[in-house]
């Protein structure tokens, strides 16, 4: 379990929410939240990454019990994880950025450390995507 901040929800709604956050920090590189969500979220994405370094099937599967879309844990365990495989934890940072308008709540990024290498990774593997699906087409139409 991450910490022990309770983020003024019940533990079923405080999960949930963590799950989604973790899923789209996983997916997006990185997402604006309060400094208290970004602390309580970062031991969560920090263990998913461990998860997909280890690349067991069970590994893969307590990643899928707890992340809420598929794509986001294929995207962990293809491109994030051997982009960390030599470091040794530490995955995340988290980016004060001031007071929200409005309710006055402190705001932070949180982002995936590395960003350079994933979008490098992310743009190799978008075009071995449309190679691949280049490649269906004309098997299809011969």
């Amino acid at each position: 379990m991450p910490g022990t901040r309770k983020l003024g929800k019940p533990t079923d709604q405080r999960m949930a929410m963590l799950r989604q956050q973790v899923t789209d920090l996983m997916t997006y590189g990185k997402i604006t939240t309060t400094v208290t969500r970004a602390k309580e979220l970062k031991p969560l994405a920090d263990k998913m990454i461990t998860l997909g370094k280890r690349n067991t099937l069970a590994s893969r599967r307590q990643a899928l019990a707890f992340m809420t879309k598929e794509d986001a844990v294929t995207r962990v365990f293809t491109i994030l994880a051997p982009i960390y495989a030599e470091r040794n934890g530490g995955y995340t940072r988290v980016v004060r950025l001031g007071a929200r308008r409005g309710d006055a709540a402190e705001e932070a990024i949180i982002a995936l450390v590395d960003e350079d290498k994933i979008a490098a990774a992310d743009a190799e593997a978008e075009k071995a995507r449309k190679e691949e699906e280049r490649a269906a087409k004309k098997a299809k139409k011969a």
